[in-house]
């Protein structure tokens, strides 16, 4: 079952990655200048927030030593799959009109890439990724924790520390997290025979398999196509485009791998030592991640926070769809990390963004963090006992000054908005108790009854031209969203619910929100892109599979309507794995378990790398049955009839169209 989860995450992020690829070239969107309004609201920010202070600038370049002069990273078929070179409009000093300058500085920042010295013995890869690699020089060789999203720009790190520093063999991996980002790049530093020889180990905090995809495991599909608005991938890089992603630029494509934990961290307060390094554990499950742990290195003072704190306000619940994560875990998890290692460190580096030198400031900077998560899980809640449904405390929690004021507390990545949201929703779920919400009609329904209600389109529409004039582009975008389902050919409409759009995404502090407007822009001006993808799994996803895997993923692609009154049973036999499943379908249910059915309807029996090559698309059960791979005794019409059930979930599914 562990593998099952784990590839299943794994097969999620390589369906993003591949339609990274397959959308690059597509044409430039439509774009617009930025209103008075939109210009006026940026520049209040800078009113607002302590531009003047360059630390953070400073701090991200110090111990720089090299990078990769306009750095673009490629895979063997010659394929860009990171590149920082489409940024470079970045270099301009001022903000422009179409950026929230708070955003353009976080964009800058994250611009910082290459190898840097963090303190004795510790160094990081920045810049090469969405996420960092650290590397903790031992006596004998090197640990590297956390090795990217992709094999390409994993090696590609680890090949620029090499050019620096001597060249010692890896004899350890420390996975922080159960996010992809964190390990998907293993095989590009290490070999698996040499994890399996004994000769590297794998560290990983408890839990790690089971929960790396504990977030919606099998909503693949639609957090695919979500996660092409959170991260902007149809837009173009530059002002009026994507500019960046809070956290890092953007994910990294490439090839995405895995090599299973060798050793599990379980308990806070455990201690290593691995080729003369020391280190110590706290766990953090349920924080950033479902199984995420810190490490500590008393050696050199230093504290590997994970992402528990980096220098956003980071998301509880991310925009591409995701189980809410636990803001009360959260801050007592700081919490926690103040009253172990506070005291006692010099430098605090984290998975994500620049370090932060000196107890002077890191004491305050843990604390800031910690009291961040816990004002908005305490407000939401206290608001949301007052009787206060979310989308109201969602415009009523905001940060007091002593929080606020912090860059390293800013919203790029979560927001104060809808992380208080979450909080609501992890406690209350999606029903405000209010019985007009919970039998609602669907949006193109309700649509259709607004605007007649509202006197027709064309009034809708004269009203919200008003209204766009007058700056209240969030009241456009939602009035205009319901001419839009009401008529989606109406094309004055889409255009208008296209502009507030655009500028709220000019306006946005966030990485993500400014995306998210954006894409929503761009498709209401030029539709659902209409590209082709590539096959998307990897071999190392498939085979991380298992059986139970494919038999859940087939039960949820049944088409339940066309299955009604049917009634088939299959045994699946695997012999080379030797396993046996009894597959039965009734009520409309795909229904599996260990052994067989005393009489089927067809016993279907292949090798699991048959199962598997069919899976990466390289041959069909057609063909494997043709070639002697694989055998059904029994009706072939009932197996036929199972699979004509089976459902492709389209990926390109409208989402600011009916």
């Amino acid at each position: 079952m562990n593998s099952m989860k784990l590839a299943a995450r794994m097969f999620i992020f390589a369906l993003f990655c591949v339609f990274v690829l397959s959308i690059g070239a597509m044409a430039q969107v439509a774009t617009k200048a930025a209103t008075d309004e939109t210009k006026q609201a940026n520049a209040a920010l800078v009113q607002k927030l302590p531009f003047a202070d360059k630390t953070d600038f400073e701090n991200a370049n110090r111990g720089f030593i090299a990078t990769i002069p306009d750095l673009d990273i490629k895979d063997d078929k010659g394929n860009v799959v990171w590149s920082l070179v489409p940024y470079k409009f970045l270099e301009a000093e001022e903000s422009p009109d179409t950026v929230n300058p708070s955003l353009w500085r976080q964009a800058q920042l994250n611009m910082t890439n290459g190898l840097f010295k963090v303190t004795d013995r510790i160094y990081q890869i920045r810049g090469f990724d969405m996420s960092n690699m650290s590397i903790i020089e031992g006596d004998t060789g090197i640990i590297i924790v956390d090795p990217l999203i992709s094999t390409e720009t994993a090696k590609a790190g680890l090949d620029l520390y090499f050019q620096h520093r001597p060249k010692k063999p890896v004899v350890a991996v420390i996975y922080t997290h159960s996010h992809v980002d964190h390990y998907g790049g293993v095989k590009g530093v290490v070999s698996e025979d040499d994890v399996n020889a004994g000769k590297i180990k794998i560290l990983a905090p408890e839990g790690f398999l089971e929960e790396a995809v504990s977030e919606n495991v099998f909503a693949g599909n639609a957090m695919s196509r979500r996660a092409v608005y959170m991260y902007g991938l149809v837009l173009p890089r530059g002002v009026e485009g994507q500019v960046d992603g809070g956290l890092g630029k953007s994910g990294a494509t490439g090839t995405v791998t895995l090599i299973p934990p060798t050793d599990l961290i379980q308990t806070t307060g455990e201690k290593m030592t691995v080729d003369g390094i020391e280190m110590e554990f706290q766990m953090a499950p349920g924080t950033e991640a479902p199984a995420e742990m810190l490490v500590y290195f008393p050696q050199f003072k230093a504290l590997l926070a994970a992402e528990d704190a980096t220098h956003t306000l980071h998301n509880l619940y991310t925009l591409r769809g995701a189980q809410v994560r636990d803001a009360s875990k959260w801050w007592k998890a700081l919490n926690k990390t103040i009253d172990m290692y506070g005291p006692r460190t010099e430098v605090v580096f984290a998975s994500h963004h620049w370090p932060t030198w000196g107890n002077e400031n890191i004491i305050p900077y843990l604390k800031s963090q910690r009291d961040l998560y816990k004002y908005i899980h305490d407000q939401s809640l206290r608001l949301l006992n007052a009787g206060y449904t979310m989308t109201e405390i969602g415009e009523m929690v905001t940060l007091p000054e002593s929080l606020d004021q912090k860059w390293y507390n800013r919203g790029y990545y979560g927001t104060v908005n809808h992380d208080s949201k979450a909080v609501y929703q992890r406690y209350l779920g999606w029903y405000d108790s209010n019985p007009a919400n919970l039998y609602a009609l669907p949006p193109e329904a309700a649509s259709k009854k607004y605007v007649e209600f509202m006197g027709g389109p064309a009034a809708v529409m004269e009203k919200a031209k008003e209204s766009f004039a007058a700056g209240d582009y969030r009241w456009v975008a939602m009035v205009m969203n319901h001419v839009v389902f009401a008529d989606p050919n109406n094309k004055e409409a889409r255009d208008l619910q296209a502009d507030a759009l655009e500028q709220l995404g000019y306006q946005s502090e966030s990485g993500p929100w400014r995306n998210e407007f954006l894409m929503g822009a761009y498709e209401l001006r030029n539709g659902v892109p209409d590209v082709v993808s590539t096959q998307a799994a990897s071999p190392d996803t498939i085979r991380a599979m298992t059986v139970e895997m494919l038999l859940d993923y087939m039960g949820m692609r049944i088409d339940g309507p066309k299955a009604a009154g049917k009634k088939i049973g299959i045994n699946w036999v695997l012999p080379d794995t030797n396993q046996k499943y009894a597959v039965e379908l009734e009520n409309s249910v795909l229904i599996y378990s260990d052994g067989t059915l005393p009489n089927p309807d067809a016993t279907l029996t292949l090798s699991r790398a048959s199962m598997d090559n069919i899976m990466l698309g390289q041959t069909t059960l057609a063909k494997e049955i043709e070639n002697g791979n694989a055998t059904v005794d029994g009706s072939q019409e009932k197996l036929n009839e199972l699979l004509g059930l089976i459902v492709q979930f389209p990926f390109w599914f409208n989402i600011v169209t009916p």
